[in-house]
């Protein structure tokens, strides 16, 4: 996708874990987005980094996201903290990707870079 505006037109919603969740330090970041509901993600893994976890597409017991739908705005503001590049998406730190939720499809971050991380 090339823009948020793009990304939001495949779908509005985005999963999200870690700090962005409810009442975490960076959920600020969603704005007035609308509250979904949860799911367990059993295809992805999450990677301790310190300040914040890091996800990998790979098969786990299942990770709690919390699913919001959000406007073009939202979508950009989350991209520029997750420092996905909209221009050239396979240079961040971030990738974005659809996981299919039990509340439709969603976007979500997968860190790009996990060679040997505990998790």
């Amino acid at each position: 996708m090339s823009t948020a505006e793009d990304a939001v037109k495949v779908t509005s919603q985005v999963a999200v874990y870690g700090t962005l969740k409810r009442g975490l330090r960076n959920d600020r970041w969603l704005g007035e987005a609308r509250f979904v509901g949860t799911d367990r993600l059993i295809d992805i893994t999450l990677y301790d980094l310190g300040p914040f976890p890091g996800a990998k597409q790979e098969a786990s017991q299942g990770v709690e996201v919390e699913i919001f739908n959000v406007t073009a705005d939202q979508m950009a503001r989350l991209d520029q903290l997750e420092g996905f590049n909209t221009e050239t998406p396979t240079a961040g730190l971030y990738d974005r990707v659809i996981f299919q939720t039990r509340h439709g499809p969603a976007w979500l971050y997968l860190f790009d870079i996990l060679p040997h991380l505990q998790r």
